[in-house]
């Protein structure tokens, strides 16, 4: 079992936190099932940039993202080299660390 760490965010868990993750389970789902509510527009489905994030440490343990996830965060906030999208980036046997970007493009509240 590998530990994430998710670096502090001012609105979605302050003080970081560390928790466990089962290997191939996504980024996004570890978050969530702790109680770090990263916003997910498009229900996981790799449609949108919402739960982008950018991966500190540990990025080259998790499976290289396909075509879709890149043209999709060509589209995110603050895209780095090590972006990716937290529904689609599975947790592999590295620990990681991670940091949730402060603000996120989402096409559908902004439309609204």
């Amino acid at each position: 079992m590998a530990k994430i760490i998710f670096l502090p965010n001012e609105d979605l868990c302050p003080d970081g936190a560390v928790v466990e993750a089962e290997k191939g389970e996504s980024i996004l789902n570890v978050a969530l099932r702790n109680d770090i509510g990263v916003e997910h527009a498009c229900e996981k489905v790799c449609a949108c940039t919402t739960c982008h994030m950018i991966i500190r440490e540990g990025f080259d343990s998790i499976a290289e993202s396909d075509e879709l996830e890149d043209d999709m965060l060509d589209r995110a906030w603050g895209l780095e080299p090590e972006s990716r999208l937290g529904c689609q980036a599975l947790v592999g046997d590295i620990d990681l660390v991670v940091e949730i970007p402060k603000y996120t493009v989402n096409m559908v509240s902004e439309t609204h």
